[in-house]
């Protein structure tokens, strides 16, 4: 080896370093700068959420604010539709919450709103059947033939000889709109009787996980609600379902977050567009979706979306 070799070899080693060097220090100082963010509980901006992402929106509270003991009326969560609503009238400053509905879209327009959607955590859209329902995977074809009717039996797709009870949600529900634009894509779900829709998405687990009304049916959900949440709201009603593979590939964090479950979609953060660049809302936007506010994130049981 010659001599300019070896210094070509010392010069990518210093390089090397070098780069190193201010890489870490700048790791580092972003570290730094994300554990000063800190808002006055008093001045943190008005937050509503949708069911499943409120204690999502209580663990960025208190990462945030400092504040430990925060009670249910100074909350004030509603859900996905009046969250909308509240956002589109200026009554509140930000939502954790599914994408928009058509109809929601179409307020905002009435009312001359433009929302900003921003995905802040990962999630799937899952079904699930009776613990007792033999069937563990669906395709996405048969989940859409089940919803349009063309499907009617079990033992079309490998069960028993018993009709599908198929619940739904009701219109501008989370639930129903991510079932709209996710799964049927366009497909006209048939209409259902009163007694399958379930106004609450406690109510669709609670249907389902009964043996004497349930084996036979099907719901669905998001995820997160579907397992972290409802096991503690109620873990012997929870464990009287289980979650379908979906083309064969089950719903975990795992699958969520490597994107290999085919029924992908997010939890948002939703503001409107005319938002100040300097605002506190912003900043609590940048301080959700910071490396600190991700891991707040992943400590509430959600996937995170960087």
């Amino acid at each position: 080896m010659n001599k300019k070799m070896i210094t070509i070899g010392m010069i990518v080693i210093l390089l090397v370093c070098v780069g190193g060097f201010f890489y870490f220090t700048k790791d580092n100082e972003k570290k730094k700068e994300e554990e000063k963010i800190h808002f006055d509980y008093s001045e943190y901006p008005k937050v509503d959420a949708s069911l499943a992402t409120q204690p999502l929106a209580t663990a960025f509270l208190k990462e945030f604010t400092g504040k430990e003991d925060v009670s249910e009326e100074e909350l004030d969560y509603t859900n996905t539709h009046p969250g909308y609503v509240r956002l589109i009238n200026d009554e509140v400053d930000l939502l954790l919450v599914t994408e928009p509905s058509e109809e929601e879209l179409a307020l905002a327009k009435e009312k001359g709103v433009e929302l900003e959607v921003i995905p802040v955590v990962k999630e799937g859209f899952v079904f699930y059947v009776n613990s007792q329902n033999p069937v563990k995977s669906l395709t996405l074809e048969q989940v859409q033939k089940i919803y349009t009717g063309e499907i009617t039996n079990w033992k079309e797709v490998g069960g028993e000889d018993a009709s599908i009870r198929a619940f739904q949600r009701p219109v501008n529900s989370g639930s129903q709109t991510g079932m709209l634009s996710l799964v049927m894509k366009g497909l006209k779900m048939k209409e259902p009787i009163k007694e399958d829709i379930a106004d609450l998405m406690s109510e669709i687990i609670n249907l389902v996980s009964d043996y004497d009304n349930g084996i036979h049916s099907i719901g669905y959900s998001y995820y997160y609600y579907a397992t972290t949440m409802f096991q503690n709201i109620d873990a012997d009603v929870a464990n009287g379902i289980h979650l379908l593979a979906i083309n064969g590939v089950e719903p975990t964090n795992e699958t969520i977050q490597n994107g290999s479950y085919p029924i992908q979609t997010a939890y948002y953060i939703v503001i409107r567009k005319d938002e100040p660049k300097d605002s506190k809302t912003r900043k609590l936007v940048d301080a959700m979706l910071s490396d600190r506010g991700q891991e707040t994130a992943k400590g509430a049981g959600y996937v995170p979306v960087k």
